[in-house]
């Protein structure tokens, strides 16, 4: 099953892709909105959606690392790579432009939910620390609830969960733990 997203409201429609022929058009209207596109099978004139660019998970030694948001009912499995500062998480929506977007329908993820702030400790290695947003549901870390303004460091391997989704932390090959 594919899925393409309606350009006016940025709803999903599902379609099963194996009964069309590569190169044919297909024409769609909106449920939510009524709005009609087209789509090209096999064709995109936009960037690879983030499932299909985002797969792997090895990094260059260059950059700051990445979170691996788990696969679940709410989501595929995305990798987000973080930059130096803040990197702000959340749900993805049209126009938001946090620095960590999920692609999810989880109605519990906020638009920014958390975030992780990439820095330097004083002998020059990356540090990473965790804070919750604020968001409604909160963030969790070893199952215990972040506080407000309570900031919590994570390492290699670190799980943290917002809403129903649970992301992992890899920092890039090369780098101290």
């Amino acid at each position: 099953m594919k899925r393409v997203r309606c350009p006016k409201c940025d709803q999903y429609i599902t379609f099963d892709e194996t009964k069309y022929a590569s190169g044919q058009s297909l024409v769609f209207v909106c449920p939510d909105c009524n709005k009609q596109f087209g789509i090209k099978i096999g064709v995109s004139k936009l960037k690879n959606r983030q499932q299909d660019e985002n797969v792997d998970e090895n990094l260059d030694n260059g950059q700051f690392g990445a979170i691996v948001v788990i696969e679940n009912v709410f989501q595929y499995k995305q990798v987000l790579p973080l930059q130096m500062g803040k990197n702000y998480i959340g749900k993805y929506t049209k126009d938001n432009s946090i620095q960590c977007p999920i692609e999810t329908t989880d109605p519990s993820i906020d638009m920014t939910h958390c975030s992780i702030t990439v820095s330097r400790d004083k002998q020059g290695h990356l540090k990473y620390e965790l804070s919750d947003g604020p968001s409604y549901t909160g963030t969790f870390v070893d199952n215990e609830i972040l506080g407000k303004n309570e900031k919590r460091v994570l390492e290699n391997g670190s799980l943290f969960t917002i809403g129903a989704s649970s992301i992992l932390l890899k920092l890039p090959e090369g780098s101290a733990d």
